[in-house]
């Protein structure tokens, strides 16, 4: 079972992301339990204060250690080579979560997502209490709880039988060789004049392979020409 937990102080945000669509199918059936947990339950003045002003001056409020850190601590346990829980904090400063990270991710121990707000989350935190920051793309968000239910989503569908289709997963971008999938067609064959490419209806399965694979390394070259440098095997197929 996959298992996760949330800690935020907008759970409410969660509420039809986890019961909807495979997310919602997947916890009905007991392949996942996830929570999302409010922060301010662990706040311990009358305001329940999650922030404060930085240090050094500067725009905005930071999250403070209290209540983080007790809240992570009870949730997840301290941090030590002993935890049996991965804490994950989504920031802009993180390392970029690729489907290979997901793909561990899911194959591990249970994950507590901290979603950050305001101008970010006091240092200490990470380093007394988080085991890893991860980024979902090079721009800023207002808080943590988007990113945290991106990575949800690409977590819940690597669970066996989630999809309806196992196949669908092995077909995707960034699997089969680290490249985009290729342009995919159904029915009408022709729409306002445009035709599916007459080898899809060929049914010469192995024509079909070569194309598509053809296809998505063409696309991969025009729009993310870094996958290929990153994987030289797939620099000489499908070429001009």
């Amino acid at each position: 079972m996959l298992e996760i937990d949330i800690l935020t102080i907008f759970p409410e945000l969660f509420g039809p992301f986890l019961n909807t669509a495979f997310v919602g199918m997947a916890r009905r059936d007991g392949a996942a339990r996830i929570e999302a947990h409010d922060l301010r339950h662990w706040a311990t003045d009358r305001h329940r204060s999650v922030d404060d002003t930085p240090y050094g001056g500067g725009p905005g409020m930071v999250m403070t250690p209290e209540p983080l850190i007790p809240a992570i601590e009870e949730l997840a346990g301290p941090k030590s080579p002993e935890r049996k829980v991965h804490v994950i904090c989504l920031s802009p400063q993180g390392k970029a979560l690729d489907q290979d990270r997901l793909t561990d991710l899911a194959a591990g121990p249970p994950l507590l997502f901290v979603c950050g707000r305001y101008e970010g989350i006091d240092q200490r935190v990470v380093d007394l209490a988080v085991d890893e920051e991860l980024s979902i793309g090079d721009y800023v968000l207002s808080g943590g709880e988007v990113p945290t239910m991106v990575a949800i989503e690409g977590l819940v569908r690597l669970l066996p039988g989630v999809l309806g289709n196992p196949d669908s997963i092995e077909t995707e971008s960034f699997r089969g060789g680290g490249v985009l999938e290729g342009p995919q067609y159904t029915r009408p064959p022709i729409y306002r004049g445009l035709e599916v490419p007459p080898i899809l209806r060929s049914g010469d399965h192995g024509a079909i392979d070569r194309w598509r694979r053809d296809q998505a390394l063409d696309r991969t070259r025009a729009r993310r020409p870094e996958l290929l440098d990153a994987a030289p095997e797939n620099r000489s197929e499908g070429g001009d």
